[in-house]
């Protein structure tokens, strides 16, 4: 056994060999790293810092003083880090590109782990052995109760693979309960006999807290070990010495600013599963009226995969399509096909002379704010063509990828497997800034805003002769990043595909990255797994990007389950609806009329009660989403059960089964609620029902029971009952026709027996009031009122034309 001495720690890998040519990614060079954090109006709690740092005594991994891991190898390396913390490692005889540690058994511990089970995805799984942890797990997190303690109080325990030089690494366990952890370079040439560094272990109170600091700490950690600029520090370390503003706003740095996309707060349409490749300009003017005339005018739009100029010798004219042959095509240049452009000598067509008329046409016409188009990492599926005279002064190469064991070991990816065998165009690194500032300069020339970017993990399995996975997505990603700031005006990138932590770590800038595997309207076997999916991942994500939940159809058996889960993600939200194909019934409880909506303030996750319990197959298990607005809480529940399986684990349970589940929902079940609260709070909670219509009182430590069908769900908001004189207690809830009804309330007052609330968007505003008001008024216009005495729910309408309102109660 091996315990290094105190921080900092030494860059590992110092046995790094044969690094190649590619010399500015190896080890040596200055990565500025910044990371900002998207839950940063809150409220900071300080964890509680312990007296015993993390050991290993008699192959005993402790951790304040708790039995972590058990039968800990000699070669393991500890190094701590903070009173909580360290970095774990370990060390070989040999050296090689690839490594499997053991890191000993898991004691006494219920856990959650993140894993890909396919190259682009992650999805979680719960258990109690090591034998139940996949391959490529990117977060373990151990929930352990204190048995000395009188109240049984319960302590986490986070691990943390992370990049520790040119090597990444990921956890897996094995079928003697072992916890392994494997390190890699995506390199042959690129060997090390040791890895110090390569996960990250911390200790804390609150889950929540713990993923936060756990963050913030480690990335601290590598601006030591990298040599990162003092500029380069995580604003959520910031936040845990006091230096954090509540408001949130750019980061100003050397490396240029860090912000919230603007579509974020609009609706939006996109095109792929409305038209998949035979997006056309027709089709995209259709799509954008329907909704623009049902009351629901989407401001932002995604042209997705089908505009570009491309080629596929894999797709013979006249022949019958073979599946998958679509990932063989390459791109030919960096302009739009012939759909969206007329050519020389053409005949009289529908085409638009050209993607900018297109775009203007569509901006003009409908009022959108924002149009993204989509591409690859690697400008297409199959990268780019060799020999196509718009793309070979990126000196393409074709390169057939090599995936990882780890990947192999868990689900194959159709898209993936076509490229091994089709092959990638690949851009020559030293090209790659050219490519992307050449593509985004024309797209902006189009006045196209932004993009989105897929593929991104393909990476790892090109890294053969480049330095390695880790430093060639690095390369790629600064490029990517770079090329978006100096083109576009609002950071304005969704990515996509890009669930491997070469990715996510070597983000600097970008905001919004997709949460989960595809929306796919046609599978009855992913509709439940999609929501539980994204609201575990946000786990991991939320401390990084705004997690994007993608787009759903509007008009779906399954569409108000998407729907209110995204009114509680804290996410944008769009639709891929067929043109003509809408509910706007669902659709008007999310968008306003003027095309904005109601988004909540943090990542949406599950509640403290979830975390261990597996919401889509253990048969008993509600999921339950938390959130925050400005002024209360919400959450989501949601019947997860018998309408699908995880990927890579056997069910005994029928898909096909209507399962009926009952669970108790709590005002405690929205972390940070005393952000809303305030010093005037009574203690007491005003509940609403979206589905129900009903208003509880209730103390925040109480519960009700919710029983649920399968795929069906309930939105509760929680706004804390304040008492403003002897007799008027208040609390305010929204537009209560909204699935994220206290979104719309965004200032709150009370003087002189006069309650003033301010928002937007017209509709039914209610609140609990402890007495009958005498009057109302609405944008100093008098206006009827109702008010229910057996529960004090006050309601109003809101006119239409009122996008935003300031009420008046007078008691």
């Amino acid at each position: 056994m091996i315990v290094s001495p105190p921080p900092p720690p030494p860059p590992s890998l110092r046995n790094l060999k044969n690094a190649c040519c590619f010399s500015p990614l190896i080890l040596g060079s200055s990565y500025h790293r910044r990371v900002i954090s998207v839950q940063s109006q809150r409220t900071w709690r300080p964890a509680m810092f312990l007296k015993e740092k993390p050991t290993v005594k008699d192959g005993v991994l402790s951790i304040n003083g708790r039995d972590a891991l058990a039968g800990v190898p000699d070669n393991v390396v500890v190094t701590p880090w903070t009173d909580s913390s360290a970095f774990l490692g370990a060390t070989s005889a040999h050296s090689t590109s690839r490594h499997v540690f053991k890191l000993g058994f898991i004691q006494d511990a219920r856990f959650l782990c993140l894993f890909r089970f396919k190259i682009f995805w992650m999805i979680p799984r719960v258990g109690n052995s090591g034998s139940d942890i996949p391959a490529e797990t990117q977060m373990l997190l151990l929930e352990a109760k204190e048995e000395t303690t009188s109240n049984g109080s319960i302590s986490y325990i986070v691990f943390l693979p992370v990049l520790d030089g040119e090597f990444r690494s990921s956890l897996q366990g094995n079928s003697a309960n072992e916890l392994e952890f494997c390190v890699e370079s995506g390199d042959p040439a690129i060997v090390a006999s040791e890895s110090l560094n390569a996960v990250f272990v911390n200790y804390g109170n609150n889950p929540f807290d713990l993923m936060t600091e756990s963050m913030n700490c480690f990335l601290l950690g590598y601006t030591r070990i990298f040599h990162f600029r003092i500029h380069a520090v995580p604003i959520g370390f910031l936040r845990c010495v006091g230096f954090w503003k509540s408001t949130l706003e750019p980061l100003q740095s050397g490396n240029g600013n860090r912000q919230m996309p603007g579509m974020l707060d609009w609706f939006g349409w996109c095109t792929w599963d409305a038209f998949y490749h035979e997006v056309n300009p027709q089709g995209i003017k259709d799509g954008i009226k329907s909704l623009t005339e049902g009351g629901t005018p989407p401001r932002f739009l995604i042209i997705d995969d089908g505009w570009q100029d491309t080629t596929n010798e894999f797709r013979k004219e006249g022949e019958p399509i073979v599946e998958g042959s679509q990932f063989g095509g390459r791109l030919v240049s960096i302009k739009e096909n012939s759909k969206f452009k007329k050519t020389e000598n053409e005949a009289p067509s529908e085409a638009p002379t050209d993607l900018k008329e297109f775009v203007s046409d569509i901006k003009k016409s409908f009022g959108l704010k924002y149009v993204y188009v989509w591409h690859a990492l690697l400008g297409y599926w199959g990268g780019l063509h060799p020999d196509a005279p718009g793309t070979k002064k990126y000196n393409p190469e074709l390169k057939f990828p090599v995936q990882s064991p780890g990947n192999l070991a868990n689900m194959r990816d159709l898209s993936m497997d076509c490229m091994e065998k089709y092959g990638v165009g690949m851009i020559d690194p030293t090209k790659v800034s050219e490519f992307y500032d050449d593509l985004h300069k024309y797209l902006v020339s189009q006045e196209v805003d932004g993009v989105k970017v897929d593929v991104q993990n393909i990476l790892e399995t090109l890294a053969t002769g480049l330095g390695g996975r880790v430093s060639l997505t690095r390369h790629f990603q600064e490029a990517l990043e770079k090329s978006v700031a100096a083109n576009f005006k609002d950071n304005s990138m969704i990515c996509c595909m890009g669930h491997s932590t070469d990715s996510i770590y070597n983000s600097k800038n970008s905001a919004i990255t997709r949460a989960s595997d595809d929306y796919y309207p046609n599978n009855a076997k992913t509709q439940s797994l999609h929501i539980a999916a994204v609201a575990y991942n946000s786990l991991f994500f939320g401390e990084f990007v705004v997690p994007d939940w993608d787009m759903f159809f509007s008009r779906h058996y399954a569409a108000e389950f998407h729907a209110a889960a995204r009114a509680v993600g804290g996410c944008g939200v769009y639709v891929s609806d067929k043109p003509g194909q809408h509910d706007f019934k669902i659709l008007k409880r999310l968008v306003l009329p003027d095309g904005s909506v109601l988004r909540a303030k943090y990542p949406g996750r599950p509640s403290q009660d979830c975390l261990f319990s597996d919401p889509v197959m253990d048969g008993e298990s509600l999921l339950k989403i938390w959130n925050l607005n400005k002024y209360s809480g919400v959450i989501g529940v949601f019947n997860c059960q018998g309408a699908g399986s995880w990927p890579c684990l056997d069910s005994s349970i029928l898909n096909d089964t209507n399962v009926e589940i009952s669970g108790r929902v709590s005002p405690a079940d929205i972390e940070l609620f005393q952000e809303v609260c305030g010093e005037s709070w009574t203690g007491d909670c005003a509940v609403f029902s979206f589905q129900e219509g009903s208003l509880s009182r209730l103390p925040k430590q109480r519960s009700f029971l919710v029983t649920l069908e399968t795929l069906q769900c309930d939105v509760f908001t929680v706004s804390p009952i304040k008492v403003y004189n002897k007799t008027i207690r208040f609390a305010p809830l929204g537009l209560i026709e909204m699935y994220n009804s206290g979104g719309a309330v965004k200032a709150l007052q009370f003087s002189k027996h006069r309650m003033r609330i301010k928002g937007r968007g017209p509709g039914r505003f209610g609140a609990y009031s402890s007495q009958k008001p005498k009057s109302c008024l609405v944008n100093s216009r008098e206006v009827g009122f109702n008010f229910r005495r057996e529960d004090n729910l006050l309601t109003l309408i809101i006119p239409h034309e009122a996008n935003s309102w300031d009420i008046s109660i007078g008691y």
